[in-house]
């Protein structure tokens, strides 16, 4: 039986503890969005009034040419200014691209019952979970967005648990990146002059989760979020777009860029995987690099799809502002941790865009 949605406890079971998502309830007909899901006015997003981010793609490709200098500055300078940027040519098939975008409609696409196996309480395996919102037991106003995440340990395992609807193209399109990454890691830590070997890869990049994000239509796409203002825990953001839209990226105020402070839409291109720099490089760089603030918007025409490979270092690994930058810097603007901990506390907590990184702050700094 379909709940009433104006009653909040009927709805948090149906969508969240029943594991029928966001889908659930847009399949259920609804003409508005329940009050649930209504942000705050300081956090709906004006789509009118936002800009386009139009920078062309950085291409990969060059780093093995006589351009390598140029493409190492041309991915520093979007590292240490905007915290975002897309690149081409980066060696994953644009075809598994575009069958990863099919595999995420047609798994969020299944009954209810199918995907409500993997929600956090009763799923099969720590490696999987399905789910809605960021933290919606801690939220003001729930995000209007489904997921399911699913962890990597090795291939064997990602084989054996992740959902076989997906496993298949969710494992290559992770695999086929991990070539990638470490390019980029090689530019941007050499550049702050760390050479990386396999210990150093495995230290900042050592926990991997693919995830396939679902936004179904909003019938009020100005009063909700796909969702919140936040920055990615992690060390790098791989991001697969589909071609609808709606990641939304804020300029930092302390950068030399235009459009300071405001929200610019960051639009999809054809073929191109977006990057975008975590809490932990911001951190490694002492401050260098910016981990990105951004959000999502939802869509009234078409539902939307986003597939996120997060790489982040392993739970017990401490972390620290590299030496080296703080040699130069003069001083650290970061404590050391275990990330372990840091992990346990962006979890507890909703989207409130860059607060998470007061964890680690010195406040002196």
């Amino acid at each position: 039986m379909t709940p009433s949605f104006d009653n909040g406890s009927s709805l948090f079971n149906f969508v969240v503890r029943d594991g029928n998502g966001i889908k659930g309830i847009v399949d259920a007909g609804i003409s508005k969005v329940p009050l649930a899901y209504i942000q705050p006015p300081s956090e709906q997003l004006d789509k009118k009034n936002a800009s386009k981010h139009v920078m062309p793609p950085i291409d990969l490709s060059r780093l093995d040419g006589p351009d390598h200098d140029q493409v190492v500055q041309e991915i520093v300078r979007a590292a240490e200014t905007l915290g975002f940027f897309q690149v081409v040519n980066h060696g994953v098939p644009v075809d598994l691209l575009e069958s990863l975008k099919e595999k995420a409609h047609n798994f969020f696409g299944l009954p209810a019952e199918r995907k409500a196996v993997y929600c956090k309480e009763v799923s099969p395996s720590p490696l999987v979970k399905c789910g809605t919102s960021f933290v919606p037991e801690k939220e003001k106003a729930l995000e209007w967005k489904d997921y399911i995440s699913m962890a990597y340990t090795n291939d064997a395992e990602a084989l054996l648990h992740w959902p076989v609807e997906c496993r298949d193209v969710a494992l290559e399109y992770l695999n086929t990146s991990h070539k990638m990454v470490r390019k980029l890691l090689e530019a941007l830590l050499g550049n702050l002059g760390v050479e990386l070997d396999d210990s150093k890869i495995d230290a900042y990049i050592g926990k991997k989760m693919v995830n396939m994000n679902f936004y179904p239509t909003c019938p009020n796409p100005e009063l909700t979020v796909g969702v919140g203002r936040h920055s990615d825990m992690g060390t790098l953001t791989i991001l697969l777009q589909d071609g609808i839209g709606g990641l939304y990226v804020k300029v930092p105020e302390a950068v030399d860029m235009e459009k300071k402070g405001e929200w610019v839409e960051i639009p999809p291109v054809p073929g191109a995987l977006v990057i975008n720099i975590g809490d932990m490089l911001q951190i490694l760089s002492n401050g260098r690099y910016k981990s990105a603030e951004h959000r999502v918007r939802t869509t009234s025409t078409k539902s939307r799809v986003s597939k996120p490979i997060f790489t982040s270092p392993k739970p017990t690994e401490k972390i620290a502002p590299l030496s080296q930058v703080v040699e130069k810097d003069g001083i650290a603007r970061y404590r050391e941790f275990v990330f372990a901990d840091y992990m346990n506390s962006f979890f507890v907590n909703a989207h409130d865009g860059k607060r998470s990184l007061n964890f680690a702050k010195i406040n002196s700094a």
